[in-house]
């Protein structure tokens, strides 16, 4: 995917109403990144019907305010707010899919390449900016509704791509308060090498895990060594588990092949979901413009379909 942008359009503070918050088999909270890329690849083929020459080659997600639709019973854990579906012929309560939702504010910086953007005055890129954000409007978002702005002075924004920096750094303070998520492979992959010296045959979800569990330490002081104090282990940031994607776990079938899949002109595999870290931070606290934006990248050889950040 190319890497060298004309333009960085910014639409901020969507309000999503009812996203979904199950974003894998092991994690709830955000929508996974597949979620967020997909919705913006739906936005690109959605204003290729206009703009044939224009495409998103990088997502960068802001979040604002995570409302997620859950109570606490009297006694237990917290459970999701589920919707009661009308009775069926006999009286009884139909069985339904358990769902998890959430009420979500984020802002999204999307890399935009064009031939004839630089062709564009003032207004007409002023009047792209609106179509597409008119366009997002009406899609989904991880399942969720897009609302109307807060206010008439929240509105898209397309500005020139600027490879020293400064611009994106310029609207990353535009959009605070919010934290952006970004990529923390490497502390994963470091954690996984420090767990192996101790266990050969600890793997990266073993990491996975050690780094996203709430782990007690004792703490032996000099003064007096018989006294042992337990403390929370500090992590480096604010880390998440998060899914980043698909790996097959099976041939890659021909269109039409496997009965009742959704798509029968494409080809098809069985897949598990890949999981990494995470990290959420406030854009002020950034060094470099580096892991900011999103993408797709596939190694159909490998079997591979991840979501990585660069």
């Amino acid at each position: 995917m190319n890497q060298n942008p004309d333009a960085l359009l910014v639409l901020p503070r969507l309000r999503v109403q009812n996203a979904n918050c199950i974003s894998s088999p092991l994690t709830w909270g955000f929508p996974a990144m597949s979620a967020i890329l997909g919705f913006v690849h739906a936005l690109e083929r959605k204003i290729k019907h206009r703009y044939n020459d224009l495409s998103f080659c990088g997502v960068g997600v802001i979040c604002h305010r995570f409302e997620a639709q859950i109570y606490s019973p009297e006694r237990g854990d917290k459970v999701f707010r589920l919707t009661r579906n009308p009775l069926n012929k006999k009286g009884e309560s139909p069985s339904f899919a358990e769902e998890g939702r959430a009420h979500i504010t984020m802002s999204l910086l999307i890399q935009v390449k064009s031939d004839a953007y630089n062709e564009l005055n003032l207004s007409q890129r002023e009047e792209l900016a609106q179509d597409i954000l008119k366009t997002a409007q009406g899609l989904r978002l991880a399942g969720g509704s897009i609302l109307p702005l807060f206010t008439k002075k929240l509105t898209a924004r397309l500005s020139d791509w600027d490879a020293t920096g400064d611009a994106l750094k310029a609207e990353l303070r535009r959009l605070l308060p919010g934290f952006l998520l970004t990529s923390k492979e490497d502390l994963l992959n470091e954690r996984t090498i420090e767990l192996q010296t101790i266990n050969p045959e600890a793997t990266s979800f073993d990491a996975l895990l050690d780094l996203s569990s709430i782990n007690h330490e004792p703490i032996i002081t000099e003064e007096d060594a018989e006294v042992v104090e337990w403390q929370v282990r500090k992590k480096p940031g604010w880390i998440v588990p998060i899914p980043v994607g698909y790996r097959s776990i099976s041939e890659c079938y021909d269109a039409g092949q496997v009965l009742n899949a959704r798509d029968t002109e494409t080809p098809f595999s069985f897949v598990e979901c890949i999981y990494s870290l995470g990290q959420w931070i406030s854009p002020h606290r950034l060094t470099d413009t580096k892991n900011i934006f999103w993408r797709h990248e596939a190694d159909v050889a490998k079997g591979l379909y991840r979501c990585i950040c660069s």
